[in-house]
């Protein structure tokens, strides 16, 4: 959905005469093979220029976007677009829309930075009274303040209610704290997981963790079941990725998207599976059920 748009009182007119303005929807299985919406569809930079665009309304047109991705996340956060006339088309068009994107990742990277030190500002009361350790993350996971704790820049996002294991740190259990969460570490015994690959009546994979306080579960895709499923077969050594992509591929031409299957799983699982090399966290113990 076109949010903006700015430029030109002629070349505004243009773009009404095809719709494309403030509340239209401009994603190809509305309007076709387009810039903004084909931009979208790859998440990557396209440039059209006239006759490439699907609609003939469009042919006199030329259109160069790209996507903008959030630096908190790495989620797609929008597109940055710029169209005219076809015959006006320079390559510094181009540099104008990376520049643009560029700056809109900057300022949404500002955004963060500005949440976090809100966040540092309401947990300072928490942290300056106490001697144990601590650590407060936002929503999504990226610590903001952390107290007699080595971590890294970010951990796994916490979820209400749910122990999550944090490299480094061991057992935590998340407490809301203003806008983010304060995580402490917990002194218990060994925490015990069951990953059942069959899932209820033959559905989905599902992993079972329980910790002393209380247990959670989440469902897994299969390919996901089996990532798990390898990691724990490998004992305390673990695997890298290599070996990784080996076991679900077969061959050593999978390394990449064995890294990728391993990132998605630990979205899920949080740090259940530490890395370098994938094996279980310290303390997890993990029974399959095939």
């Amino acid at each position: 959905m076109v949010l903006w748009r700015d430029g030109s009182t002629r070349v505004r007119t243009h773009a009404d005469a095809v719709g494309f303005a403030e509340g239209a929807h401009w994603g190809e299985a509305t309007v076709g093979t387009n810039a903004v919406g084909t931009a979208l569809v790859e998440a990557a930079p396209v440039q059209l220029l006239a006759g490439e665009h699907f609609e003939s309304a469009q042919h006199g047109w030329y259109c160069c976007a790209q996507p903008v991705h959030s630096p908190v996340t790495g989620e797609l956060a929008g597109i940055v677009d710029i169209s005219g006339p076809a015959l006006t088309w320079h390559p510094a068009v181009g540099a104008l829309v990376e520049t643009s994107v560029r700056l809109a990742e900057t300022s949404l990277w500002r955004l963060h930075e500005q949440r976090l030190e809100r966040l540092r500002r309401s947990a300072e009361p928490v942290l300056g009274g106490t001697a144990e350790p601590l650590l407060v993350v936002d929503d999504d996971g990226w610590v903001a303040m952390r107290s007699g704790i080595a971590a890294g820049a970010r951990v796994p996002v916490p979820r209400e209610g749910r122990p999550m294991a944090v490299a480094g740190v061991g057992l935590c259990t998340p407490e809301r704290l203003g806008e983010g969460w304060l995580l402490r570490p917990r002194e218990r015994g060994p925490m015990r997981a069951e990953l059942d690959l069959t899932g209820a009546a033959g559905g989905a994979p599902v992993v079972r963790v329980h910790d002393g306080d209380g247990s959670w579960s989440a469902a897994l895709t299969r390919r996901q079941g089996q990532v798990l499923a390898l990691i724990a077969d490998a004992g305390p050594d673990g695997l890298d990725a290599a070996a990784l992509g080996r076991g679900l591929f077969g061959d050593d031409g999978h390394v990449v998207t064995a890294r990728a299957e391993v990132s998605r799983l630990r979205r899920v699982v949080g740090d259940l599976v530490a890395p370098a090399p994938y094996r279980l966290a310290d303390g997890v113990h993990l029974t399959v059920h095939r």
